[in-house]
């Protein structure tokens, strides 16, 4: 499906949590843990290993496959969110309940369990707006997205 295919659809996922809130994608089919992929200091992914290391997640819409890690997780994306150093949604396939407690205490949008593998429909640059409290995330066109890209 190319970039012109995605624009304007929309992908359901289980209801979430946060506002709503539009912006560009950086995505990847690895899981995600904050704690351990993440230089919260620096604002961007941080494990060699990760497909988005080098990456800055600050303020873009994050499209991972599922979550992992412990109890660190909330505190450590309220911390980045207090600082402006947040990403500014999560969308993951699957997530653990940390995970969701950790973006809820942070105040950032977040869904999961989508209709599709959210990281095969989404690709890093799409424009997207996400609507939490109705599962939803509108595709926009790529081609606005490369101008928006920081």
């Amino acid at each position: 499906m190319g970039a012109g295919d995605r624009a304007n659809r929309a992908i359901r996922g289980h209801p979430g949590i946060g506002d709503s809130v539009s912006g560009v994608v950086l995505a990847a089919r690895d899981d995600f843990s904050a704690r351990y992929d993440l230089d919260r200091i620096r604002g961007v992914f941080s494990r060699p290993s990760h497909a988005l290391y080098g990456e800055s997640y600050v303020g873009r819409i994050l499209v991972l496959n599922t979550a992992k890690g412990g109890v660190a997780t909330a505190w450590m994306l309220r911390e980045m969110r207090s600082r402006g150093m947040a990403p500014a949604a999560l969308l993951l396939n699957r997530a653990n309940p940390i995970m969701v407690q950790g973006a809820a205490f942070a105040g950032l949008p977040f869904i999961d369990r989508f209709e599709v593998d959210i990281t095969r429909r989404l690709h890093t640059g799409d424009t997207v707006t996400v609507i939490p409290g109705e599962g939803l995330v509108r595709v926009g066109s790529s081609e606005t997205a490369r101008g928006m890209v920081r």
